[in-house]
């Protein structure tokens, strides 16, 4: 399964119901790493009423941006997550 990385942020009316969201904060100690935070977005149905459910998988982790990024990409391709969406300063790979 390919896993696309975008760099633009989803919209409310995203149609896919399941996406890996990349953040990341310049470290203010290091400027060679970021401070990335990965979530998992999905849309849960529950009685009619469809939800975002944001399961955080990493908090404010030290790492480089590149690392961030293989990190999320892997997550998303092992759990079968269509996309990525990464910060603008995160470079997708070509």
């Amino acid at each position: 399964m390919e896993v696309r990385v975008l760099s633009e942020p989803p919209s409310s009316s995203y149609p896919d119901q399941d996406y890996i969201r990349l953040h990341t904060d310049a470290d203010p100690a290091d400027d060679t790493v970021v401070l990335a935070t990965i979530e998992r977005v999905t849309d849960k149905t529950k009685a009619g009423d469809t939800r975002k459910r944001v399961k955080t998988l990493v908090t404010r982790l030290r790492m480089t941006a590149h690392a961030a990024l293989e990190l999320a990409t892997s997550y998303a391709h092992r759990k079968k997550v269509p996309v990525v969406y990464a910060d603008s300063n995160v470079t997708p790979p070509r």
